[in-house]
């Protein structure tokens, strides 16, 4: 079956694979591709595709359209003849490539009200103001000749524009904190580009066992397994696809949770019909990782230990591949575009050491957010427990313990994420929250223990709602859920003198504290 499509044109933005999600979500097929792709590469894909690009998106990006080394794009996809819609720099590069005027100015950070000023096909069905997410600091301050003003924000006066079949908005839609975002994509794809609705994620699993096979044949594979929704799908669909020629292979480092590798070994032994091979490797991790304090070398140290386990256990079988379960928001924060930034590394991207003795690295989900992941999951029956268990970094508590990581912190702050999990499933609100854990700060602070005046460690709590990671809210509990949680940790752990409740969103921090 042939596929309408929307190509989404990644300037190096954080979002511009969710960009490609909400088109998704709409029932369009969505596909990215880099800012270089010109006008004719683009004709010459729809001609071999034989699926018709019905409308392309520009993203945001880290770089003012002014700046050096900005990236650019072909200005003919802009004669292509189907609609463009341009966000935040997307939004900003088409004005200049049109003749506007863009410049610097004071910027807008966080949620904006939105007055929109003309109608518009974009904003069909919508009040005339909105709550918008801005993330920018260049303004466009005259659009280009020919193309109305849409709306505005008391901070910025051209916050969209267009002209019937070109516009520009200097808000990201495709993030959860633009209250109709997902209208107004939907609106462009729907009633600008009139595409039908014809794609789900119910065709996934199907196309990706056909791919897993055609790459693998029937040479031998193993499986990073750390027993989250990731790798799990990620393993089912390899099993699928290579039956008892995938090995899963589940490395205790030292930084899981309390409880961990019993619970993984048990479910999957349970549920899952597969060769399990469980490696000990707490010592060689640990020693990895002495003495290391900045976070990004922490990452990879962790990263390059990982694939040094997993080579080792691929010669024992002659394994030639190895699966992750690498996902989209992984690899857009490990900066995996060309004109992205570096957030922070992860373990299975940039983490990774450039000499791998693997033939290939095979990761079905890496176009997939994570809710997209545990709706596969879903599709594909896998246990309950498995799909909606809260996400754990790769590297485990090893970034959730600031500073240098020692088995004595580390079993500390096992203990103090214990309860915090113990408590929230108590009090019945673990399925109103994206993460919930605690972090040991490596700050001292004073306290009093026993009439006893002690020096000891600030343990922090973070919880917070999210349904892709890529954004993020702190979540507001119950009071006495976080006085039970304090009050546990306190006097139960005689090390911490302090508890304290993380209310940042994401942005400006990240979900993780390191």
């Amino acid at each position: 079956m042939a596929f309408e499509k929307i190509i989404v044109l990644d300037f190096g933005g954080q979002y511009a694979h969710l960009i490609a999600r909400r088109i998704r979500e709409a029932g369009v097929k969505s596909e990215v591709f880099p800012c270089s792709a010109t006008a004719q590469e683009l004709k010459a894909l729809e001609c071999d595709l034989g699926s018709k690009i019905k409308g392309i998106v520009f993203s945001g990006g880290p770089s003012g359209v002014y700046e050096e080394n900005a990236p650019e794009c072909d200005p003919q996809i802009l004669d292509l003849g189907v609609p463009v819609l341009g966000l935040c720099f997307g939004h900003q590069l088409i004005a200049k490539l049109l003749g506007g005027r863009v410049e610097k100015g004071a910027g807008e950070y966080g949620v904006a009200q939105l007055e929109i000023r003309k109608e518009s096909p974009v904003f069909e069905g919508l009040d005339a103001r909105q709550s918008v997410w801005m993330s920018h600091g260049d303004s466009v301050v005259e659009p280009p000749q020919g193309f109305d003003v849409l709306a505005g924000t008391p901070e910025c006066g051209v916050a969209a524009f267009g002209n019937g079949s070109i516009f520009g908005l200097q808000f990201h839609p495709e993030v959860t904190h633009t209250e109709n975002g997902q209208k107004m994509i939907s609106n462009f794809v729907l009633e600008v580009c009139r595409c039908e609705k014809n794609w789900g994620i119910e065709d996934f699993a199907e196309k990706s066992v056909l791919e897993i096979k055609k790459q693998v044949g029937s040479s031998k594979a193993i499986i990073a397994l750390s027993g989250g929704v990731d790798s799990s799908v990620a393993t089912v669909l390899g099993s699928l696809a290579m039956g008892k020629n995938l090995t899963a292979v589940y490395v205790d480092n030292g930084f899981m949770r309390k409880g961990e590798t019993d619970f993984v070994k048990k479910t999957f032994e349970q549920h899952f019909e597969l060769n399990l091979i469980v490696v000990d490797a707490k010592e060689r991790f640990f020693e990895a990782v002495r003495g290391v304090t900045d976070p990004e070398q922490k990452r990879k140290i962790i990263g390059c230990e990982f694939i040094r386990v997993f080579e080792e256990e691929a010669r024992k079988i002659n394994a030639d591949y190895l699966f992750q379960g690498t996902i989209y928001p992984d690899r857009i924060e490990s900066g995996s575009s060309k004109h992205s930034s570096t957030i922070k590394t992860h373990h299975n991207v940039g983490g990774l050491p450039e000499d791998i003795e693997f033939k290939g690295i095979i990761e079905p989900l890496t176009d997939l957010y994570k809710d997209e992941v545990r709706k596969v999951g879903e599709n594909l029956d896998l246990p309950k427990q498995i799909v909606w268990r809260q996400p754990f970094p790769g590297p485990g508590l090893a970034v959730r313990i600031v500073g240098d990581v020692t088995p004595q912190k580390v079993k500390l702050l096992q203990e103090a994420d214990a309860i915090v999990r113990e408590t929230v499933l108590r009090y019945g609100v673990e399925d109103k929250i994206w993460q919930y854990f605690a972090v040991l700060t490596g700050t001292k602070s004073t306290g009093v223990k026993g009439d006893s005046r002690m020096y000891g460690d600030t343990v922090a709590i973070r919880m917070v709602e999210s349904s892709d990671a890529m954004t993020a809210g702190f979540f507001k509990p119950d009071w006495a859920l976080l006085e039970e949680i304090s009050t546990r940790i306190t006097n139960t752990l005689p090390e911490v003198t302090r508890v304290v409740y993380d209310i940042t969103h994401k942005p400006p921090a990240t979900i993780e504290w390191e």
